[in-house]
């Protein structure tokens, strides 16, 4: 069974539809997708029902941000209720200040390139979620750079000249969030020490103590020596690990199914979760 837990569409920064990542994801040859969008639910409806259609299972998920020590934390959370109060304000209050965010890194911008808060919509069309990846976009459009992965390396890394920073909750506050929807915390890309600088390991057992209930071991942004020390810490804390590919569409790289999930981590988390996985 071939089980990838971790995609992205134009509800937040993907380049494909809900409905189009779950048909890339049948034709791919997965047998399991997970839709995680970034601080959303929005694309949830549209992915079940191409799930139904495609005859592939979906798991459906939302990637959502903390922040730990100053440091950016994700938490992919996988079948939680949509409509809990807490978690839903939680995640709209990120939304708003991810908006305002951006507006802010493209004044910055334009100060020196030619961009506009114009372009960046034009980029973004419907997605419910405005961020760096729709500003790398216009970059791209404009000419100013030719791939969102450059525009992340130069003009809009972590701690550049246009960085600027945004709210996000205490991770361990939104692992009890998550959990208090009904939904299994799994700490995403924790060792992608080239993307900035990352948690040290005390951090994972206070998010334990909180209720992670997992570590995304194997992804693309992680050297073999992170991912065998991941794979440790998950070991010592009882921590489920799971593959993903990080998905996002012609926006980058990463390719569907090139990690992967042991379906018997999948039972936990399905055992776990409080919606249902949707089978085609």
């Amino acid at each position: 069974m071939r089980i990838d837990l971790h995609t992205h569409s134009t509800a937040s920064d993907g380049t494909g539809s809900p409905a189009q990542v779950v048909a890339e994801a049948a034709a791919a040859g997965l047998d399991v997708v997970a839709l995680t969008d970034h601080d959303t639910t929005a694309g949830w409806d549209e992915a079940a029902a191409a799930a139904r259609a495609q005859g592939i299972a979906l798991v459906r998920g939302t990637e959502v941000s903390g922040r730990s020590r100053g440091i950016s934390v994700h938490l992919l959370s996988y079948l939680q209720d949509p409509e809990h109060p807490a978690l839903v304000a939680e995640l709209d209050r990120t939304r708003d200040a991810r908006l305002h965010r951006a507006q802010q890194i493209v004044e910055l911008l334009a100060r020196d390139h030619p961009i506009t808060w114009q372009d960046v919509l034009d980029q973004s069309q419907d997605a419910v979620v405005v961020g760096r990846p729709h500003i790398a976009d216009a970059l791209v459009a404009r000419g100013i750079v030719p791939s969102r992965d450059v525009a992340f390396v130069d003009l809009l890394r972590a701690d550049g000249r246009y960085h600027v920073p945004h709210y996000a909750p205490d991770a361990p506050d939104a692992v009890a969030a998550i959990r208090a929807a009904g939904g299994v915390p799994v700490f995403a890309h924790p060792g992608a020490d080239a993307r900035g600088r990352i948690v040290p390991d005390a951090v994972f057992d206070q998010l334990a103590e909180a209720g992670l209930g997992g570590i995304e071991v194997f992804h693309r942004d992680h050297s073999e020596h992170q991912r065998e020390r991941l794979t440790g810490i998950a070991t010592r804390l009882g921590l489920l690990m799971t593959g993903s590919s990080d998905y996002h569409g012609s926006g980058k790289a990463n390719r569907l199914g090139e990690n992967l999930t042991e379906p018997h981590v999948l039972a936990a988390i399905e055992e776990q979760g409080k919606s249902e996985v949707i089978r085609g």
